[in-house]
């Protein structure tokens, strides 16, 4: 019964409402956490709605050569 139940949150936490996926988010510069952004980053979408977030930087990084 308990494998049961995994498989359904498992199944809704994939097909819930607009989550891209970590691969988008890490795509443009976000990094996906559970629970909270941390202080300096904003939520910027969903990973895996509505657990895991994509937080972007408040300030945008510098690549140097």
């Amino acid at each position: 019964m308990g494998i049961l139940w995994f498989i359904l949150i498992f199944i809704s936490l994939t097909g819930n409402g607009d989550a891209q996926g970590p691969d988008s988010c890490h795509h443009e510069g976000g990094l996906c956490r559970v629970g909270n952004c941390v202080s300096g980053e904003y939520l910027a979408r969903y990973c895996f709605e509505p657990i895991i977030l994509c937080c972007k930087s408040l300030t945008p990084t510098i690549a140097k050569s």
